[in-house]
C-alpha cells in the first residue's frame, strides 16, 4: 500500500479512538492495532520517515488496504485489539507467549456449596478465585480452608426436599470430622453459608474478618461453657495465624496494589507481575512477549498491565511501575524511589531476572537437542552416502514360519526420533514361500 493510496482515503478517517486492521492481497489480516486517534495513528505508517523501522515498512508494503472500527473509549479499543489478536493471530502482531492453563479455586453455586479446584472458568454463577500460577500454593490454601471449615466434598443434590426424605446417609468424611453432615440435616444451610462467606474472604486475601469470625465463635462457646468447642476454634485461629505468618507480608499500610516490571532485548520483552492484597503477596506471574514492528517497551508494558489485571480479576486502586505511564483505567500510578513500594518493584525485577534466565536455559537446551539430532543425521548421511539428510526414515522387516504365514513390520523415524504413531504391522497374503524381496 503506497502513500498515494492512503492520501485518497485520509480525509474520511475519523479522529476518534478505534482499532485498525491491515489486510494483504490474500484478504488476510496481517496486523491489528489500537489508536486514541485513528487518523493520526494511521498517518504515521505512511510518508518518508527515516526513523521508521524496517518491519513497519515491510508491513505497509505487504498490505493492500486497511479497515478500522470506531469505539467509544481508548479502553474499548484496547479490549477489542486484545480480542482480535487472540482470535486472528496476525502475522506482524506482538506474540504473547502465555499458553499455560492455570488452576482456579471455585465456590460452586449450589445449596451447601463445594469448594474445589478447576482449570476451566464456566459462566454458571459460581465464584472463581485465581488464577493461581502455582498449583502447590493453591493446594496449601485449599487444605487450610478444609481445616478451618468442615465443608462437604460430595456431589450430591442436597435440596431441602431430598434431605427431608432421608435420601442420603453420612459418609466417611463425617466420621473423621471433615464434614458436619448437611446431607442428613445435621448442619443448616444458614450455618453453612456463614462458613462460605469466610471462605470467600480468605480467597480474596481478607484475613482479618475471618479472624474476627473465629474469635466470635470462641467467645460464644466460652460464654456457654462449651470449652471443648472453644478450644477447637482456638486451634483453628492458630492455624490461620500460622498461614498468615508464612505469607509474604509487605506492609499493612500498602493495602491492595499491582506491581509490574519489564525487561527487553532485541526480540523479546518480559513482564513480571505481583498481586498485593492487604499488604500480602498472594499471587505472581510472568509474561513473555515476542516483539514485532515498532513495538516499544512502554506500549508493551501498558498492554501487559491491562492483560494481567483482566486475567487476575484485579481491581487494585494502585499500580506500581518503574516509570510514569498513562494507563487506560482509573488506577493510581506510583513510581517509587525508596521505601517498601520500591522494595516490591525490586522484588518484581528479581523475579524477572530468574524468569529470563530460565527461558534462556530452555532455549539452550532446545538448541542442544536439535544439534544432537542433526549430528546423528549427518553421520548417517555420510555413512550411507546419501544426497540429503535422512529426516524421514522407514525400516521394514519380514518374517515367516518355515515359509508360511508371512508377516512384515515397519518402524518410522522422524528427525532422528521414533515416530511410534506411524509404526505398522502387515499380514502378507499375496506372496507364498520365503521371498523377502517380493
Amino acid at each position: 500500500m503506497t502513500t498515494e493510496d492512503y492520501k485518497k482515503l485520509a480525509s474520511k478517517i475519523p479522529k476518534e479512538p478505534g482499532v485498525y486492521r491491515f489486510i494483504d492481497a490474500n484478504d488476510i489480516i496481517i496486523y491489528v492495532g489500537k489508536a486514541k486517534n485513528l487518523k493520526n495513528r494511521l498517518s504515521s505508517y505512511f510518508g518518508e520517515k527515516k526513523h521508521q523501522q524496517y518491519k513497519t515498512k515491510t508491513l505497509v508494503k505487504n498490505a493492500v488496504r486497511f479497515e478500522y472500527t470506531v469505539v467509544e473509549t481508548e479502553q474499548d479499543a484496547l479490549l477489542l485489539e486484545n480480542t482480535l489478536i487472540k482470535k486472528l493471530q496476525p502475522r506482524y502482531n506482538v506474540m504473547l507467549k502465555d499458553g499455560k492453563t492455570y488452576v482456579y479455586i471455585v465456590v460452586k453455586k449450589e445449596r451447601f456449596p463445594r469448594v474445589i479446584f478447576t482449570r476451566k472458568v464456566i459462566r454458571d454463577g459460581s465464584y472463581y478465585f485465581g488464577p493461581y500460577t502455582s498449583k502447590y500454593q493453591a493446594n496449601i490454601l485449599l487444605e487450610i480452608i478444609k481445616k478451618l471449615f468442615q465443608l462437604r466434598t460430595c456431589n450430591l443434590n442436597l435440596s431441602e426436599e431430598n434431605i427431608e426424605k432421608g435420601k442420603f446417609k453420612v459418609c466417611l468424611e463425617y466420621h473423621i470430622k471433615n464434614c458436619l453432615g448437611p446431607c442428613v440435616g445435621l448442619e443448616s444451610a444458614e450455618e453453612y453459608d456463614q462458613k462460605i462467606i469466610q471462605v470467600r474472604n480468605i480467597l480474596k486475601g481478607h484475613i482479618k474478618p475471618v479472624k474476627d469470625y473465629i474469635k466470635s465463635r470462641i467467645e460464644h462457646y466460652a460464654s456457654n461453657l462449651e470449652f471443648e468447642m472453644a478450644h477447637e476454634f482456638k486451634e483453628k485461629l492458630q492455624t490461620l495465624e500460622n498461614y498468615q505468618s508464612k505469607s509474604t507480608v509487605v506492609n499493612t499500610t500498602i493495602k491492595d496494589a499491582d506491581v509490574f516490571n519489564i525487561k527487553s532485548d532485541e526480540t523479546m520483552s518480559y513482564v513480571s507481575y505481583l498481586k498485593i492484597v492487604n499488604g500480602a503477596l498472594i499471587n505472581s506471574d510472568n509474561l513473555e512477549l515476542k516483539k514485532n514492528l515498532n513495538d516499544n517497551e512502554d506500549d508493551l508494558l501498558i498492554f501487559s498491565i491491562a492483560y494481567l489485571r483482566e486475567k487476575f480479576n484485579s481491581i487494585a486502586p494502585e499500580v506500581i511501575i518503574p516509570r510514569k505511564l498513562r494507563l487506560i483505567d482509573n488506577a493510581e500510578v506510583t513510581v517509587p524511589q525508596r521505601g517498601d513500594k520500591k522494595h516490591l518493584l525490586d522484588l518484581a525485577e528479581k523475579n524477572l531476572k530468574y524468569f529470563i534466565l530460565q527461558k534462556k536455559k530452555e532455549e539452550i537446551n532446545k538448541t542442544r537437542k536439535q544439534t544432537s539430532a542433526e549430528r546423528i543425521l549427518k553421520t548417517m548421511k555420510a555413512d550411507l552416502q546419501l544426497d540429503d539428510l535422512p529426516y524421514h526414515i522407514e525400516c521394514f522387516d519380514n518374517s515367516n514360519l518355515q515359509g508360511s504365514d508371512p508377516v512384515a513390520s515397519c518402524v518410522v523415524f522422524k528427525n532422528a526420533k521414533p515416530s511410534k504413531k506411524d509404526y505398522r504391522k502387515f499380514n502378507i497374503k499375496t506372496v507364498i514361500g520365503p521371498d523377502d524381496f517380493a
